[in-house]
C-alpha cells in the first residue's frame, strides 16, 4: 500500500514520500509495510537467549497480516504487512472515526507503557502524525511510544520497549476487518526495520502463501540462499528514497517478450515498487497496453462483456492462459505461477494487472510474490527470489 506523506506535525513539517551473514535473528509468522544508532532495547546476547521470535498467523483473501502484540499487559493485534509504508500504527480508543474492526480495538489508557511522545521539549505539545495512502485512504492520532512484543521459538517473548508507534484515532483505510492498522517496512526511520537494532535491520524475508501460514523473518534467518535463487538489485528514488525500487526490464507473455525500452517506463535505475501491501501488480499505460496486446492475442477465449481496466475472459479454466515472466535486471526472471497472475471473480478470469496514469508509480504487488520466498538486503541493496512452496515452508 503506497504512502504518499507521513507528518509529524510538531512545530516544524516532516513529509516523507511514501554481503557476510548477519548476526542472530528472529522469525514471525504473517497473515494470507535505518537506522544508524545501535539500540539498547536488545542485542545479540538477548537473541542468543530468546531463540527466534514466532507469532501466529491467519489469512485473508487480498492482504497478508502479521500477528504481534502492543502495550503492557500484551494485547494482541493483527496488522498489514506493507513494504511500501513508513510508520507501524494501530487503532486505538477514544475513536474518533475509524473503520470496522473485528477485535476489541486498543484502549492505551490500559497499557502502563504507553507513552505519548512531547514535541519541541514542550509537555503542553504532544506529537501527532498524519499518513495519506495513494488511494487517499489515511491515518491521524498521536504519536507515541509502547512495547512491541513477538512470540518467540524459544517460548519466550521478543519484546522492543519504546517502539514509535502511531495511535491512530481517526482512520478511513480499507482494509479487512481483521487488521487492526499496519506495520510499516519500507526504508523511513519510523518503520518497523528501521527501528530494529543493527543485528536485524539490514535483513528481511517473507513468504507468502495463499492457504496456509507463512513467515517474515528478520536478521539470519532471512538470508535467501540456495538452488535457484535469484537476485536483482535494489535502487533508491531521490524523490522517493523510503521506496524499495526494481528495475523491469521486461515481462514475457508466454513466449512473447515485451522490453520496457521504448516506453517512458524503461530505466537502468529502478522503475517498479515491491510493495506487499497492495494486490495487484500496476503498470503504466504505454508498457501496459503493449503486455494486454500481447496478452489478448494468445488468449482464444470471448472477452467478459464488462471488465473495467482489466482483461477478463469468459472462462472457469485458468489453465487456457499463457505463463507470465517478470524480467528483472540482472538475470532475476520470475516464472509465474498462473495463480499470481490471474484472478477468479466467479465466471471470469482476469489478467491480475491493471494500468494506470503515466504520473503514477509501476507496483509489484504480493499476488504475484505469492508462493516466492522473498529477501531484502538493504547493506547490499539486494532482493533476492526462491520459489517457494510457502504454505510447506515452515
Amino acid at each position: 500500500m503506497i504512502f504518499l506523506s507521513l507528518q509529524l506535525i510538531t512545530s516544524f513539517l516532516f513529509t516523507a514520500i511514501a554481503s557476510s551473514s548477519p548476526p542472530g535473528g528472529f522469525t514471525i509468522d504473517v497473515i494470507h509495510r535505518r537506522s544508524n544508532s545501535s539500540s539498547s532495547r536488545f542485542s545479540k546476547t538477548d537473541d542468543d537467549q530468546l531463540g527466534s521470535p514466532y507469532a501466529n498467523t491467519v489469512f485473508t483473501t487480498s492482504e497478508y497480516r502479521m500477528k504481534l502484540q502492543i502495550g503492557t499487559p500484551p494485547i494482541d493485534i493483527e496488522a498489514l504487512i506493507d513494504t511500501a509504508s513508513g510508520i507501524v500504527w494501530t487503532q486505538c480508543l477514544p475513536c474518533l472515526s475509524c473503520y470496522d474492526q473485528q477485535d476489541p480495538i486498543f484502549d492505551p489508557s490500559k497499557s502502563s507503557t504507553y507513552k505519548e511522545k512531547i514535541c519541541d521539549q514542550d509537555p503542553n505539545n504532544p506529537c501527532r502524525y498524519e499518513v495519506t495512502y495513494a488511494d487517499q485512504s489515511y491515518s491521524k492520532g498521536a504519536y507515541a511510544t509502547e512495547t512491541v512484543t513477538f512470540q518467540s521459538t524459544s517460548g519466550q517473548p521478543f519484546v522492543m520497549a519504546q517502539t514509535n508507534i502511531g495511535c491512530g484515532h481517526n482512520n478511513s483505510v480499507t482494509l479487512s476487518p481483521a487488521a487492526s492498522g499496519i506495520i510499516g517496512l519500507d526504508r523511513g526511520a519510523s518503520s518497523l526495520i528501521s527501528q530494529m537494532s543493527q543485528n536485524f535491520f539490514s535483513f528481511f524475508s517473507y513468504c507468502f502463501s495463499r492457504k496456509e501460514t507463512s513467515k517474515i523473518n528478520f536478521g539470519s534467518n532471512a538470508v535467501v540462499s540456495g538452488d535457484g535463487t535469484v537476485s536483482t538489485t535494489m535502487f533508491r528514488n531521490t524523490e522517493k528514497p523510503n521506496f524499495y525500487y526494481l528495475n523491469l526490464d521486461a515481462i514475457s507473455v508466454g513466449e512473447n517478450r515485451v522490453e520496457t525500452m521504448g516506453t517512458p517506463l524503461y530505466s537502468l535505475e529502478g522503475n517498479i515498487i515491491i510493495d506487499s501491501g497492495t494486490t495487484y501488480t500496476y503498470l503504466p499505460d504505454s508498457f501496459c497496453s503493449k503486455v494486454k496486446d500481447a496478452f489478448d492475442s494468445v488468449v482464444k477465449v470471448e472477452r467478459a462483456a464488462f471488465s473495467g481496466d482489466m482483461l477478463c475472459y469468459n472462462t472457469a479454466d485458468i489453465d487456457i492462459f499463457p505463463v507470465i515472466t517478470m524480467h528483472f535486471s540482472g538475470g532475476a526472471d520470475l516464472v509465474l505461477d498462473r495463480y499470481n497472475m490471474y484472478d477468479n471473480t466467479g465466471d471470469n478470469y482476469c489478467l491480475a494487472i491493471s494500468c494506470v496514469g503515466p504520473t503514477e508509480d509501476a507496483v509489484f504487488g504480493n499476488r504475484a510474490q505469492n508462493n516466492w520466498l522473498i529477501g531484502y538486503d538493504t547493506s547490499s541493496e539486494l532482493v533476492s527470489f526462491k520459489s517457494t512452496d510457502c504454505s510447506a515452508l515452515y
